[in-house]
């Protein structure tokens, strides 16, 4: 008789949840989903399942990472190096509506196969997270349009306007099946990428925040990540101030964003959930060599949040990681050149050495 490790039956219980969980939220839907049932499917008690999970929402999120349609994609290989950005449009509209529920699917199944989270966050400080996400999401979805021709400026606008509309679409996919036509919203997203808008980036805080400090620091992160360029720790609820590092940044920094969340089980992992999909929709719809200038980070967060505390003086340094977290420095030759902290740090840290180092644009 083979005798399991602590660890190896802490995995083979929570893969039997999570198979049981699956079952259950695809019969049930999220909302009438119930513990006592997913355990009793998993031959578990409900202890079991808490043992495993914080609770229902942590669970479903889990199912969705796990046991949902991957979110990995290869990149497009069969583009040329630069696309119309209609075309870059309306390749990403067609790669994320590619995870719409089948006509023949049920309510709940179809929401697990979308990897639904309506209903999910109901309440203010998760509301306020999707909020954020979906901020980050229209600024990747954004960098990418910009890069393709002709240049136009910011399109953060009409990355939101096409997010909307293929939401529109997710929500009438489960709620009237049957309805519309997406290859017209596929043709509607790529109309929406030829509209003339005014879309200006003038922050009014952005005076008014703080210069980053200059300094000579050594770069130790617990990962080994050292990478010269703008390093910027967000937590779920600042992700909308990553466009801040990324306007303010030189044309040839590298800006990564890390993230970092109070409640890694359901608020980080609904980051991850959406963020991995979106990564994987924007390497469908364009050329492998259209600039990226921003990179997330969605694993080391944490570590390189505590490597940039440490290099503040004592007494200085920002407070504990969690939701509000803001964050950044600037890495060169290795070393921390200019660090900040509390609103506005990326774009502190990004302007830190410029008119002659006095931290002021």
């Amino acid at each position: 008789m083979v005798r399991l490790t602590r660890a190896q039956q802490q995995a083979r219980t929570r893969a039997a949840v999570l198979d049981a969980a699956v079952e259950e939220f695809a019969e049930y839907g999220y909302a009438d989903a119930k513990i006592d049932r997913i355990a009793a499917r998993a031959e578990l008690t409900r202890g079991a399942v808490y043992s495993n999970f914080a609770g229902k929402r942590a669970l479903y999120l889990a199912v969705l990472l796990d046991y949902g349609p991957s979110p990995v994609a290869p990149p497009a290989a069969d583009l040329p190096e630069s696309i119309p950005v209609v075309t870059a449009a309306e390749g990403f509209a067609r790669a994320w509506l590619e995870h719409l529920p089948f006509a023949g699917d049920t309510a709940a199944g179809g929401r697990l196969r979308s990897r639904s989270v309506t209903g999910v966050f109901d309440d203010e400080p998760g509301r306020a997270a999707v909020t954020e996400i979906t901020r980050l999401e229209a600024l990747l979805l954004a960098l990418a349009l910009e890069a393709c021709p002709p240049s136009a400026g910011r399109r953060v606008r009409l990355a939101e306007l096409i997010l909307t509309l293929l939401h529109g679409a997710d929500h009438l996919a489960g709620a009237a099946p049957g309805f519309g036509d997406l290859f017209d919203v596929t043709r509607a997203c790529g109309h929406l990428a030829g509209l003339a808008l005014a879309d200006e980036w003038d922050p009014p805080h952005l005076p008014f925040v703080p210069p980053a400090e200059l300094c000579d620091a050594p770069w130790e992160p617990a990962d080994g990540v050292t990478d010269d360029g703008l390093l910027v720790v967000l937590g779920t609820a600042r992700l909308g101030a990553a466009e801040e590092a990324v306007r303010a940044a030189g044309p040839d920094d590298r800006v990564t964003v890390a993230v970092v969340s109070g409640d890694p089980a359901e608020t980080g992992a609904l980051v991850r959930l959406r963020l991995t999909a979106m990564s994987a929709c924007l390497r469908r719809a364009l050329p492998p060599g259209v600039a990226r200038p921003l990179h997330i980070d969605l694993d080391d967060g944490p570590a390189l949040a505590a490597a940039i505390a440490a290099s503040f003086a004592a007494g200085t340094s920002p407070a504990a990681v969690g939701d509000d977290t803001e964050i950044a420095v600037r890495i060169r030759d290795g070393r921390i050149v200019a660090r900040a902290s509390g609103r506005g740090a990326g774009h502190a840290a990004a302007i830190a050495l410029r008119a002659g180092g006095t931290g002021q644009p």
